[in-house]
């Protein structure tokens, strides 16, 4: 038996417990890692409130991505050897102490890295990844709007925008957060506390728009998106955090200016997609992770029996970066 942070039920942080629970078994292609940090996403919040249930043969615990240690080996796997230090994304079980993961999955955490550093890079970077390179086509000196430029997606989504060569720009809640978005490589930022954000993407761009937008918030930014958007521009829906439902399209918008709207998701691709999405990732931005070019931005570390306070922390969209949990 090895320990993971279980829920009650359905509900607020304080259904989060810590129990006893079976020890995974790698099966052929696999690989068990002992779990040294993981860290939080909004996916997470909402599977605790029992609006976002894990894939068919998930793990039902909490946890999209991890590092840790290989603690042994499925049949047939050779890539990787007990004791190396790695990190990957989940379909599921990061907040346990132990957790199988295919070995096509894995990347290898570079030494000048800490296990908790390696909890953060997993979800943010591969989302970031796939949705600039692999469905917004991003190319050099383009100009990206990132809505909370000061989430763990947007922080690593600015520093590989800036490896391109490409330019970004951001939406954040407070100066501090945009400050840090531009010492990851950002030119400008703005305020959404101030109101629309249209003119000061027109302004920036001297009035194109921006070539692709990735947005968390859904439909109250869909106009003001639709309207900062320039010719063939991109606008990339990662998340509905404002909510779902829009009241008006101008179809002769989209056809006026080709633009083109994508919905997306990293969690329900299959493992195939995941795993050719991990090696593309590593080739891009691989050697920068090791040599400090591109960094993991993390706001807090909690010990993971303090989950529920994480948890409650990430509610309170006080973060830059992200929350991880060091598992003991």
């Amino acid at each position: 038996m090895v320990l993971a942070v279980t829920m009650s039920s359905f509900g607020e942080p304080d259904v989060l417990q810590i129990s006893e629970v079976e020890t995974p078994r790698p099966g052929p292609g696999e690989v068990l890692v002992r779990v040294r940090a993981t860290a939080l996403n909004r996916a997470d919040l909402l599977q605790r409130r029992g609006l976002y249930p894990p894939p068919p043969g998930a793990s039902e615990i909490l946890g999209l991505e991890m590092a840790g240690e290989v603690a042994e080996l499925g049949e047939g796997v050779t890539s990787v050897s007990v004791g190396d230090r790695v990190c990957a994304l989940l379909p599921g079980g990061g907040y346990a102490q132990y957790a199988c993961v295919p070995a096509g999955m894995l990347m290898r955490l570079p030494t000048n890295l800490t296990f908790a550093q390696g909890a953060a890079i997993p979800e943010t970077f591969l989302t970031a990844y796939l949705n600039l390179f692999v469905l917004g086509r991003l190319s050099p000196r383009e100009t990206v709007l990132v809505h909370a430029g000061a989430s763990g997606v947007g922080t690593s989504a600015i520093q590989l925008i800036r490896l391109a060569g490409a330019n970004s720009i951001v939406t954040a809640g407070t100066e501090a957060k945009i400050e840090r978005c531009l010492s990851l490589g950002a030119q400008a930022g703005w305020n959404y506390h101030d109101g629309s954000f249209v003119d000061f993407v027109q302004k920036y761009t001297d009035g194109r728009g921006a070539n692709i937008i990735l947005d968390f918030i859904g439909a109250p930014y869909f106009a003001d998106n639709i309207a900062s958007l320039a010719i063939d521009g991109r606008l990339i829906v990662i998340g509905t955090m404002g909510g779902t439902k829009v009241e008006a399209l101008d179809l002769g918008q989209l056809l006026g200016r080709r633009l083109q709207i994508i919905g997306t998701a990293l969690r329900s691709r299959s493992l195939a997609d995941k795993i050719e999405l991990t090696a593309a990732f590593q080739v891009f931005a691989g050697d920068a992770l090791a040599n400090g070019e591109v960094v993991p931005v993390i706001d807090s570390v909690f010990d993971w029996r303090d989950v529920q306070e994480a948890h409650r922390y990430m509610e309170s969209n006080r973060n830059t970066g992200k929350i991880v949990l060091n598992v003991n």
